[in-house]
């Protein structure tokens, strides 16, 4: 077999499954057979156009898969092992990977020098190390091809499911990051804006940081339910109480340590802002597609000693491989994230749900 199935992106609104080469494996690389992806808010993003890759390429992110081959290189694996690669491939050679940034890898701000001396001037280049599904072909597919694989593949170990460590890639390793950089103390009141599937995550990381009260926020009486699952103490729905208020209120005037917007608008970064103790610190999750405005009064005029944390998904073997111990440790259970089930096959029909979150969707895993 020369060739395989995989969902590509065509122009803005179309995704379809075509037939493409089974990549050739290099010195670096891994041939993954994939078993289970899924789909994630930020495909949704490329499937409106909202986020700009060329046309042709395989999408998708987060793989648990086989090894199908290895690269010459690549020592330390067994071709028919079981394993997942972050969403995030660093490659660990860069000036970013060296300075302590691995997930930008790859990335770049302002007035980029081209190898000519030239100036390429888009402003910033959201990649970092963000590869799969964005500059190389993703995961969406029957086959991927994992780059860097002696930095990146992390063995699942034989007692957990494919659905169990299906959020280890991506929206695991984000959430969690969202609680690590808010650096939450024990004891801190920390508020998580949206409870999708990353902000699910971020309330699960926020209980394991030791936090003393959670805080979720959403619109859907059944995620706030599961957030109370992932360790949130009090959930708000906005479309029936003023979050501000309410948060206020818990506080006695005093505000949160800690807010995490996990959703990526205008409204929700300003509420995380605005229910923010003075030195709090707003740690962003979300995936923004327009302009933000920060309210003067939201922000006390600069002088709140106030700290905004972003944050791309960390990668790497050692990250994925501490997500798996903490799962198999059983401290957090993530299959209630896993809501519907497709095949490869139907990935179109899977995206119509997905991107208009029909049937209480969450997560879908996606089975070649």
């Amino acid at each position: 077999m020369s060739t395989m199935k995989a969902a590509v992106f065509v122009a803005p609104g179309r995704i379809e499954l075509q037939e493409k080469p089974i990549p050739a494996v290099g010195p670096n690389d891994a041939l993954l057979r994939i078993t289970t992806t899924t789909i994630c808010g930020t495909d949704v993003h490329i499937l409106k156009g909202e986020y700009p890759v060329e046309a042709g390429l395989t999408v998708g992110h987060e793989p648990v898969g086989i090894i199908e081959k290895l690269g010459s290189n690549v020592s330390g694996y067994q071709e028919g092992q079981r394993v997942i690669a972050g969403a995030i491939c660093p490659s660990f050679t860069s000036y970013a990977c060296q300075d302590g940034y691995p997930s930008q890898d790859g990335g770049y701000m302002g007035n980029m020098l081209l190898p000519d001396g030239s100036c390429a001037c888009h402003g910033y280049k959201a990649t970092g190390g963000w590869r799969f599904g964005n500059i190389i072909d993703g995961t969406q597919a029957e086959y991927v091809l994992v780059p860097d694989a002696q930095a990146n593949l992390a063995p699942v170990p034989d007692a957990l499911t494919d659905e169990q460590v299906l959020m280890c890639p991506d929206i695991m390793s984000t959430g969690f990051k969202g609680a690590e950089n808010g650096n939450i103390q024990i004891g801190d009141v920390v508020a998580v804006f949206a409870q999708g599937p990353i902000g699910l995550c971020a309330t699960a990381g926020a209980k394991l940081r030791g936090a003393g009260t959670i805080i979720a926020i959403d619109g859907v009486d059944e995620r706030l339910e599961i957030a109370r699952q992932m360790g949130a103490d009090v959930t708000l729905n906005f479309k029936k109480v003023d979050v501000i208020d309410e948060i206020m209120k818990l506080t006695r005037g005093r505000g949160v340590d800690v807010s995490i917007e996990a959703l990526g608008t205008q409204l929700t970064f300003e509420q995380a802002l605005r229910i923010l103790k003075p030195g709090g610190t707003l740690s962003s999750l979300g995936v923004y597609s327009q302009d933000l405005t920060i309210p003067v009064s939201a922000f006390a005029a600069g002088l709140g000693d106030h700290k905004i944390v972003t944050a791309l998904c960390p990668g790497g073997k050692e990250r994925m491989r501490r997500l798996l111990g903490v799962i198999e440790s059983g401290r957090v259970d993530l299959s209630p994230l896993v809501t519907h089930e497709y095949k490869l096959d139907d990935i179109v029909e899977a995206y119509d749900l997905f991107a208009n979150q029909r049937d209480g969707v969450l997560k879908i895993a996606i089975k070649p």
